[in-house]
């Protein structure tokens, strides 16, 4: 077929022909992904049998590719393949949380559950995530610590909302048990993957609940920073609130 051409699985699913012949094969494999097809961590057909699959070039395949892993929803490595991105890898577990020491090596930093609840979604909950007035959501709140095990310092606390439909079955039980991060969680249990996120930030004064949770007192200057994550689809799928104490932290970006 012509490389200019819509291939018949694109026509199939109405893949706009307007669109360059490599975000179509994109669009298939993203479809592909959401639906399933292809789960967290497994292996993706070869370059040579995509092609094959969806009539077109290899280089072609292998531009699709190649913007899917720039995305993070793929992940080549040299020799064995391309395989879907999950959670689980060490370079992407916490990729959303950029609040790194003043001094020393960032290190893993401990959770401490705090409350976890179903609930009719507050207006603005509901907008944010795209929710029918009245619609269930679970809000998850904790505490993440930095220091030694003796030695716990809170330097987060975090409230997140999830959309009550996509998270049936989170219990506070369910997430004491788990031990990885909890985008992981999301993903492994709930078949949900995190694949972007935006974020706001300003500077708030402590009130005084979420003071004596983080230590500090009444007034003291946090980071507020909201972060609405998405998934396929550019659907919404958590939004989280998360209040930083900086006195040893600070919040890093790399901008490109």
């Amino acid at each position: 077929m012509s490389e200019t051409s819509s291939p018949p699985a694109a026509r199939a699913e109405s893949t706009p022909s307007f669109s360059p012949l490599y975000q179509q094969i994109k669009t298939l494999l993203v479809t592909g992904l959401e639906s399933g097809q292809w789960l967290p961590g497994q292996a993706i057909p070869s370059e040579t049998e995509l092609a094959a699959r969806y009539g077109v070039s290899q280089g072609t395949v292998r531009k699709a590719i190649d913007e899917m892993a720039a995305e993070n929803l793929l992940v080549r490595r040299q020799g064995k393949g391309t395989f879907v991105a999950t959670h689980a890898e060490a370079q992407t577990q916490y990729r959303f949380l950029r609040l790194t020491p003043d001094e020393g090596a960032p290190a893993m930093l401990q959770r401490r559950l705090l409350d976890c609840r179903r609930m009719r979604a507050p207006l603005e909950v509901a907008r944010l995530l795209a929710l029918k007035a009245g619609e269930a959501a679970v809000q998850v709140r904790r505490l993440l610590l930095a220091g030694s095990n003796d030695d716990l310092k809170p330097v987060v606390l975090d409230d997140l909302w999830l959309p009550g439909t996509a998270f049936k079955g989170l219990t506070m039980e369910r997430l004491q048990a788990w031990r990885g991060p909890l985008y992981r969680l999301f993903e492994a249990e709930f078949a949900v993957r995190m694949i972007r996120a935006e974020e706001k930030i300003r500077a708030v004064a402590a009130a005084s609940e979420e003071a004596a949770l983080l230590g500090v007192p009444e007034g003291a200057p946090l980071l507020s920073v909201e972060r609405l994550s998405y998934t396929y689809g550019d659907r919404a799928v958590e939004l989280r609130r998360g209040l930083y104490h900086t006195a040893s932290h600070h919040y890093r970006n790399e901008l490109n």
